[in-house]
């Protein structure tokens, strides 16, 4: 990719008139005030180089698109039998397979003009199973592009009435005191197939006035029988599904609300490969990694959290107040040489110092923390039209985040929610924190990121409310939402089918029934156990081995009680909390997969067993 490196410019202080009165001057203080200290401290920071990335060829974005979501094998030299995504494609939404079908039908087209040598497959052919009426699910439920029962989640309009700044509207950020109602946020359904079912429900009725005073909602979890699944709850193969399916819903969601979504190809610059400050994160961690083995956040990123949270998080203007440049510039200088040493004088690092070195942190990682590939559809979540959207989007763009960025960012998300804790006492409230901090994610040197001013304004509230949003809604953002889990489930069940036909075919020339010998061998080992009972493994615990009947109001809780009440006081002590119950294999991974997952504590046991009787169920802890 062609790239040209160029000096950062100055850019000329942003004058707010008149013409913005629509937007409150008062709520946009917190940003204009930390751009300007930004400006400060970089004047006395080395000139950073900036790649300016041109524009990819024709196809070249959705041949990559394609390429993350897993199905490179459908184009291209590594082209195959397309019966290979076959199983894959079965278990898509028809907005998945709309967004798929869309970017290869642009590949395919993109191929043919360059006169390649190698197959390309007809999208007709690739896509006959989508084009057929599916009557279900990848649940087994009815199909998600029939009207589904998601209205009970929606409750009223989650519209919030909309601030205007020249032609854009933007969902304003909501003062902590206003009144709100809560309603659960719909897992289940595919968010894409939500707002198509959305988009027909509001031909159907009037739509309300735009100035009205809408509702406004606060969204929660809701309650999962078979329980809700947590990033790093799922093995790394079926995280890897979880991420090709996240990447296709969210193409598909951003497709069928018409908001472009462009990801912006890894760039590759020229970076430090040792210190602490303008290093890529997965080089701090190696380095880090040295020193404490199983480290998942930076070591200085944790450091500098803790001086801060020291000093006491009642301090007033905390994240907002900087520390005198020339001596930030110093400090950065004395920690390169003495951090790793062990030597650097904490107790020189005042609460405020510490605080603009976080920031700092953040702002010249080489590639941003919300990642090159993934920052301009962060910032495109200021364009979908409700909050309710513009979190289901989020979610999965925190799926999609690589697990270094993913682990530092949830560190930084919990830290400044600890901040806005004290809100009483700092006056940091969660719209302050969200107002300062924004900035520092959202402006990357990097991309050389340049617009005008009235963008630059419009830029300031959008991510001011995504980063309200990332704070306060951290929690379900870490969430994998149901549909998804069911269609990695899905997958796994097929690939078995799959799996097990191939197997026939070779035991028969093998002559040896290997699917008789297991039937048997199972019948030997579940003879002892009967219905409507499960045997939970606990290697590592007094009893290692427990038959445990189910009942329909048994949970995960249950059972760990049940097993941590025959260790004795200390040990019991310790292991409450360091222990989780686990569902291993069935649909939960594939024939020659080690797949699990970790079981929130509120799963209804019967409900799961329903739902993977093929599953063993294991205790044990969590690896680091």
């Amino acid at each position: 990719m062609n790239q040209e490196v160029t000096k950062v410019s100055e850019k000329p202080p942003y004058d707010r008139s008149s013409s913005q009165d629509s937007l409150d001057e008062l709520s946009m203080e917190d940003y204009w005030t930390e751009l300007e200290n930004i400006k400060k401290s970089s004047e006395n920071r080395q000139d950073q180089e900036v790649v300016v990335v041109k524009e990819p060829d024709e196809g070249e974005l959705e041949e990559e698109w394609l390429k993350e979501a897993g199905l490179s094998n459908l184009f291209g030299e590594s082209a195959g039998d397309p019966q290979e995504s076959m199983v894959f494609l079965s278990t898509l939404t028809r907005t998945q397979a709309a967004a798929v079908q869309k970017r290869v039908e642009t590949v395919s087209q993109t191929l043919r003009k360059k006169n390649k040598q190698y197959q390309i497959p007809d999208v007709r052919d690739i896509f006959a199973q989508q084009t057929e009426s599916k009557e279900k699910a990848p649940d087994g439920t009815e199909s998600q592009s029939v009207r589904t029962n998601e209205n009970k989640y929606q409750g009223k309009d989650d519209q919030a009435s909309s601030l205007v700044v020249g032609e854009k509207e933007l969902i304003p950020l909501v003062p902590e005191e206003a009144p709100a109602s809560e309603t659960d946020i719909n897992l289940e359904v595919s968010f894409a197939e939500q707002a198509v079912n959305q988009k027909e429900s509001s031909k159907e009725k009037p739509q309300k006035s735009r100035g009205d005073d809408a509702p406004l909602l606060n969204f929660r979890l809701p309650k999962d029988k078979t329980g809700t699944t947590k990033i790093g709850d799922l093995a790394p193969q079926d995280m890897k599904k979880v991420c090709h399916l996240a990447l296709i819903e969210l193409t598909a969601l951003y497709d069928v609300l018409g908001v472009e979504l462009k990801q912006q190809k890894a760039v590759k610059i020229k970076t430090k490969d040792s210190g602490l400050f303008c290093v890529p994160l997965t080089v701090l961690l190696e380095q880090d990694q040295r020193k404490v083995p199983g480290t998942r956040i930076p070591l200085i990123f944790q450091k500098l959290i803790s001086r801060i949270e020291e000093g006491g998080l009642e301090t007033e203007g905390l994240l907002r107040i900087p520390g005198a440049a020339i001596r930030i510039k110093n400090l950065c200088q004395e920690l390169e040489a003495k951090f790793y040493e062990g030597t650097f004088n904490w107790e020189s690092v005042k609460q405020h110092d510490a605080a603009s070195l976080l920031k700092l942190f953040i702002r010249e990682l080489p590639q941003p923390l919300l990642s090159v590939e993934y920052l301009k559809a962060f910032q495109a979540v200021q364009n979908l039209p409700t909050k309710r959207q513009q979190l289901q989007a989020l979610n999965l763009l925190v799926i999609l985040l690589p697990d270094a960025n993913r682990d530092t960012l949830k560190a930084l998300l919990e830290f400044l929610q600890r901040v806005i804790d004290n809100r009483d006492k700092n006056k940091m409230t969660t719209m302050n924190v969200a107002m300062v901090m924004a900035p520092n994610l959202f402006m990357c040197h990097a991309l050389g990121l340049k617009c005008s001013e009235q963008r630059e304004f419009v830029m300031a509230a959008g991510t001011a409310n995504i980063m309200h949003l990332l704070i306060k809604y951290q929690k379900l953002l870490w969430t994998i939402p149901k549909f998804i889990v069911n269609q990695v489930r899905k997958q796994n069940t097929e690939n078995h089918k799959k799996d097990k036909k191939a197997m026939k075919k070779l035991l028969k020339k093998m002559a040896y029934d290997r699917e008789k010998y297991e039937k048997q061998d199972k019948s030997t080992n579940d003879a002892d156990i009967p219905q409507g009972v499960i045997r939970v493994q606990a290697p590592h615990l007094s009893k290692v081995s427990m038959a445990i009947q189910l009942t329909e109001e048994l949970k995960a809780s249950d059972v760990l009680a049940r097993f941590l009440s025959q260790e004795s006081g200390i040990a019991q002590t310790l292991k409450k909390g360091e222990v989780f119950l686990y569902e291993i294999g069935g649909n939960i991974a594939l024939e020659n997969d080690t797949g699990e997952r970790c079981l929130d504590e509120d799963t209804y046991m019967k409900d799961l067993y329903q739902l993977n009787p093929n599953a063993e169920w294991v205790i044990k802890s969590k690896p680091s």
